[in-house]
């Protein structure tokens, strides 16, 4: 593991005066707005285009036969020497895109021509500690504020038309290794956040603060054992104290929600995916290690878990399980889907979390054999665990093992994206195992927590692959592969395409019934950052964030020294038809 070391936290910034002024907004951004998702194809009001994450917008003028024509309309550069990584969704209301940057910066830019209207850089410390790369995956919409978290674990409101600072809190404690990176989402006038830094031994949770003020409603912790509040009062215990995590292992859990969640208004419930338990060692901890490697799905009116689904249980590879949970209608159910770091897709019942469907969406798995539909259980390759250190007769390290997805999974950051019109989910996935095994370990505050070495190994020919799901049978339907790993988000359009990003720079547009490549475009960089659209006046744009990082080139071992020739960069490229 490569943590980010604290020279490189040299964001010492400031929030700058408005560059060019504004009119006051004509109208705040409300939950009617919000809920209405998609629908409002003029504006993009949350991460995942909707609330319930699918990724998918109605609009067609851009389409499979017009997309050719696609071009330039304006672009904007993030400037500096704070390139990095850029995973950031932009939003739009009323006339402005809000789109986050690498070292917690935040710019409001004229939707018509990339005229910046003003920037915030917020103020880092030295010591923050994000495990990988110091990005942003964009901000949140409510009334007349853009809401965005930080490294050092703050939440910042700010005024959309000047970007002065309304609230800021905080969310944890940077020295203990939280951190903050996921773009919140508003439910029922409330900002929900999760918290980064599972490398570090921290523990999980989901939190709702008053979107206007900051003030927190709830917080619900994601390792047993921990007291949840609301309203400033204990609302019980998350799970059952040591039930499957033995003595004083879960106050260090893990369990972190750092990629965000999503929420459907008709089930009243948000979905949260939880993160590794600490250490990556297994042996220090027997047991199921609940919430770690998990779904839960939590009300959003108090903060208590309805129910969860564990998809890696006594996880011992890193598989994260906070691949977001997307909400959708099969065989007249809401269910949701999940692409897991584990290299399994399941298909669970949104309202009781019941098991429907589960199947590979990668190559090769070597720790589970399969999914067990009944039990929902994982069928684990018992030789395929790291071994114990303490059973080493030699030296301090346990037996390795090769095992495949790598720790940075079959599908990591970059979000899926659904089809109503195809039934389709379209999964940026990769194909890369790990050499992996334990070591021992004692937790230290603000100090990595792994137990655990490894090193990456890529196949030959290929390493990621844009695959056509079907949710229903399980069958990969297209799938056109890339050399290099995929790393950002998908959009689905009722033109019948789907747009998504390589880091070898590319935007583009795939024909989403066959998988043919019909559009590609340049951005310079690599894009880690999933695309949106919206219409303006009758005229259809998309738009991508480009600028190559995140975890692969701090993480990666062979696989970053194949993609070192890539550029970094930080820029927002923004598209329509030529007249």
């Amino acid at each position: 593991m490569r943590v980010i070391p604290s020279r490189l936290a040299v964001a010492m910034a400031f929030a700058l005066p408005a560059v060019f002024s504004v009119s006051t907004s004509q109208a705040v951004v409300t939950d009617q707005m919000i809920e209405a998702g998609s629908s409002n194809t003029k504006e993009v009001l949350t991460w995942g285009l909707s609330t319930n994450g699918q990724r998918f917008s109605p609009l067609k003028q851009i389409n499979t036969s017009t997309v050719k024509s696609l071009v330039p309309a304006w672009t904007f550069s993030f400037g500096g020497e704070k390139q990095r990584g850029q995973e950031s969704q932009p939003v739009i209301h009323n006339g402005k895109m809000f789109v986050t940057a690498s070292y917690s910066r935040i710019y409001a830019l004229d939707v018509k021509t990339g005229t910046k209207l003003w920037k915030y850089e917020h103020r880092l410390p030295e010591g923050i500690m994000p495990c990988c790369d110091v990005i942003n995956r964009g901000a949140a919409l409510y009334d007349n504020l853009v809401i965005f978290g930080t490294l050092d674990a703050q939440l910042v409101a700010l005024d959309q038309d000047t970007g002065k600072v309304v609230w800021k809190e905080k969310l944890e404690d940077y020295q203990a290794g939280y951190s903050y990176s996921a773009a919140p989402i508003i439910a029922k006038g409330m900002v929900i956040t999760g918290v980064s830094g599972g490398e570090f031994g921290i523990v999980g949770k989901v939190e709702a603060r008053d979107a206007k003020t900051g003030e927190l409603v709830w917080s619900r912790p994601t390792v047993e054992g921990h007291m949840g509040t609301l309203k400033g009062q204990p609302n019980g215990i998350t799970g059952t104290t040591n039930a499957s995590w033995p003595g004083d292992t879960w106050k260090t859990g893990g369990a972190a929600t750092w990629l965000g969640g999503t929420y459907d208004d008709k089930t009243g419930l948000l979905y949260f995916g939880t993160g590794n338990p600490g250490p990556w060692n297994s042996w220090t901890r027997p047991g199921d290690n609940l919430y770690s490697c998990s779904t839960l799905a939590i009300d959003v009116n108090t903060g208590k878990i309805v129910w969860s689904y564990q998809t890696t249980p006594h996880d011992g590879w890193d598989f994260d399980g906070v691949n977001e949970f997307v909400t959708f209608d099969m065989d007249g159910k809401r269910v949701g889907a999940k692409a897991d770091r584990n290299g399994f897709f399941y298909v669970i019942d949104a309202k009781n979390g019941k098991l429907q469907n589960a199947f590979p969406f990668v190559k090769k798995i070597t720790w589970a054999s399969s999914i067990d539909l009944k039990t929902g259980r994982p069928n684990f390759v018992d030789d395929n665990r790291p071994g114990n250190p303490t059973d080493a007769t030699e030296g301090k390290k346990g037996k390795s093992v090769l095992a495949a997805p790598s720790f940075l999974g079959g599908k990591n950051q970059m979000p899926m994206a659904y089809s109503p019109q195809t039934g389709l989910f379209y999964v940026p996935s990769n194909e890369w195992s790990m050499e992996i095994w334990n070591e021992p370990i004692s937790y230290k505050k603000g100090a990595a927590y792994l137990g655990a070495g490894f090193t990456i190994k890529t196949n030959a020919d290929y390493i990621g692959a844009l695959r056509a799901v079907d949710p229903k049978s399980g069958k990969i339907v297209w799938e056109t592969k890339n050399n290099a790993p995929l790393w950002g988000g998908v959009m689905t359009t009722g033109g019948g395409l789907v747009f998504y990003g390589t880091p070898e720079g590319y935007l583009k547009a795939m024909d989403a019934k066959t998988g043919q490549e019909l559009w590609k475009f340049q951005t310079g960089s690599g894009v880690v950052a999933p695309p949106i659209t919206w219409d303006d006046n009758g005229t259809q744009y998309v738009a991508v964030v480009s600028g190559w990082g995140g975890a692969v080139p701090l993480w990666g071992g062979d696989v970053a020294s194949k993609v070192n020739y890539l550029e970094q960069g930080g820029s927002v490229w923004v598209f329509k038809l030529a007249k």
